[in-house]
This record gives C-alpha cells, structure tokens and sequence, in this order.
C-alpha cells in the first residue's frame, strides 16, 4: 500500500492537478451512512445497506516496534445488504465531486456471499447506467474492468489472480484522459484505452455485486477536478460586470427534486444542491425576485437553442433606494442575455 500511496501522491506535480481527499470513516458514526453520499443501483433489486462500522485493519505502513499489534479497530465502510439477484450491483456515489483525472487508492476485503464475493470501484460516474467499474472477485478469483453503457456491461479486461476472502487487499485506478491503469497487491495488472465515446469525467463510487458482503478502507483520491463550461461563462460575466455580487448557474441533476449548482463566483459553492426557487425557474420557465436588506436577488431561465428550459441562472446585486422588481429584472438581463447567446444545448454548460 505505501507504494501505491507515493504513487498517488506523485500525481500532485501535475500542473493541473490540485485537490487531494481522504474518505475519512472515522468522522461518521457507527451504522450510519456517510454524508456527501447516495446509494443506487444497477440493475435488479433495492439499492445497497451501505453503512460504517468498525473492523480490525492492518497498518498503512510497516511497524517500527516488531511488538505493535499487526491489526487495529478502525472505521470501515461495508455494504451489508444480501440480494442474491444476479444482476444486482449497488452503489454507494460520492456526490461532492465530479472529478476528469484521478488516482484512487483503497483497501478492501470481501467477507461473504453465497451468490457472489465481489469488490469494486465505480468512476467518471454518468448516472446509475452509465460508468467505468474495476472490481475484484474472490469466488471467480480475477480482477476486470469494463465500461457500463446504458446498463449493459462491456468487455470484460483483466487477469485471473488470487483474491481470498476475509483478507484486505490494495487495490489503485488510475485513470488518465482515456487510458486506466490498475494496480492490485502492488502488481500493475490492468492498462485499458477507451476509444468509442469515453466518458471523460463524472463522479467516483464504491461497488459491489449481488449479494456480496464486502468492507473498503483507508480510501484516498487525488484528483483533477473537472470545471464546467458554466464556470467559465461566469467568470467572464464577473470580469465584464465586476459590481455583481453573486452570479450562479443551477441544472437539475439526476434527482429533478434537487437543482445542482454547476458554476458560481464562490466557487467552494459549486456541486451544492439548490432549493425549489431553482427547481420551479428550470421546471416552469417563471422569473424569481428576492429582495433583502443589503441585496436583490433575481433568478431566470436559460434555455437551449430549441426554445426549452435547461437552466437557471441567479443574479445577485446591491439594492438601492427605490429598488423595484422591475428595474431588477433590467439590470440583470443583459448579464442573462449574453450567458445565453454563448451556448447551445445543456451539455455546453455542464460537460
């Protein structure tokens, strides 16, 4: 594992890489689901029992004092439900990021199943039918990787290899513009090119597989995070109208009942979920004005190139004496105007 986590770590000499996160268990309490996370899945059957509880984890890095204990009680995250349907794979997505290249490194362990003892990580995460998967299995003893395209899995890539249960294993993805490498036990085992539509970002998940009990450890991702065309509109619109004090794009997501805030001025902002004022501007095309002490808010529609509502974009302005709805509506309009002469179709703000 410590050479996989240099190798992860080497990765912050890229230029454009800046961001490093630890999925840290140990914040979340006992049987509970760690926040920032959703569970779906693929397939047949109800989403996963994905909870934290507590097993006994060998060290990161080799022991100095020959007495330390080999193992010690830490905060693991299992996926306890035991759906034995064949075409079951719950997930367990990482909502806070969606992230191009990256390095993630974990450790796992299946622990039982009858059906299936399977392992795995999901990444550049579409949609629940749509991602990469590279995952081990201790019945079938082997290590693939494939590419799931509207629910229906691809070609199967990787070796057979011995993955015995009630045993943590290493396991690094690194995925790379479209080529993914895979390290396992401290083995470069898989190296993949995707040449036919490569999904070339989207979120990070952990797997698993009918009803495979499986626990996951010591995750930690280096990544590039991925800016949305949005951001750059709204970087411009801030340079061209600096008195702006906010200025926000919101697109609905997977879930219609929760609008994502794909671009802002404060861009630690970005990925947190919106409330029903973005939702009813996007759904129904209707203006929003909010007037505050200090402020006025205005939210509008942006609409794709066949006229239909795709996004909602929040204008935030100082108030002034004599501040009407009207004359709110005006001062923004020109800065929502020139947001929608720039792109085309939805997929121009966000992909």
């Amino acid at each position: 594992m410590r050479n996989d986590f240099l190798w992860a770590l080497a990765l912050l000499a890229w230029p454009a890489v800046a961001a490093e996160y630890k999925f840290d268990f140990a914040e979340v309490r006992e049987n509970q689901t760690p926040p920032g996370f959703r569970s779906v899945v693929t397939g047949a059957g109800k989403p996963g029992d994905w909870r934290v509880i507590m097993d006994e984890v060998p060290p990161l890095l080799q022991a100095l004092n020959p007495r330390a204990p080999a193992v010690a009680k830490q905060a693991v995250l299992a996926q306890l439900s035991q759906d034995p349907t064949d075409e079951h794979f719950p997930l367990l997505i990482y909502e806070d990021q969606i992230i191009s290249d990256f390095t993630l490194t974990t450790r796992f362990k299946t622990v039982k199943g009858v059906e299936e003892k399977m392992a795995g990580i999901a990444f550049r995460i579409q949609n629940p039918t749509n991602y990469y998967v590279v995952r081990a299995s201790s019945l079938g003893n082997n290590l693939r990787f494939y590419k799931v395209s509207n629910g229906q899995r691809g070609p199967l890539v990787g070796p057979d290899v011995p993955v015995p249960s009630g045993v943590w294993h290493d396991l690094t993805i690194e995925c790379k513009g479209n080529t993914i490498r895979c390290r396992f036990n401290g083995k470069d085992l898989i190296t993949a090119t995707d040449k036919i539509n490569p999904f070339t970002n989207g979120k990070i998940g952990f797997w698993t597989k009918s009803d495979s009990v499986s626990y996951f450890a010591d995750a930690r991702l280096v990544y590039k995070p991925h800016e949305a065309p949005a951001q750059g509109l709204v970087r411009d619109m801030l340079n061209k109208y600096p008195r702006l004090l906010g200025l926000q794009v919101y697109v609905l997501g997977d879930d219609p009942q929760a609008p994502r805030l794909v671009a802002s001025k404060n861009t630690n902002e970005v990925n947190r979920v919106g409330g029903k004022v973005e939702q009813d501007v996007i759904q129904q095309g209707t203006p929003y004005y909010g007037n505050e002490k200090d402020f006025v808010s205005v939210v509008l529609p942006l609409r794709d190139r066949n006229g239909d509502c795709v996004a909602a974009v929040r204008v935030i302005m100082k108030t002034f004496a004599g501040q009407t709805e009207q004359n709110a509506f005006a001062r923004a309009m020109p800065v929502v105007r020139e947001i929608q002469g720039r792109f085309s179709t939805l997929q121009d703000l966000v992909q």
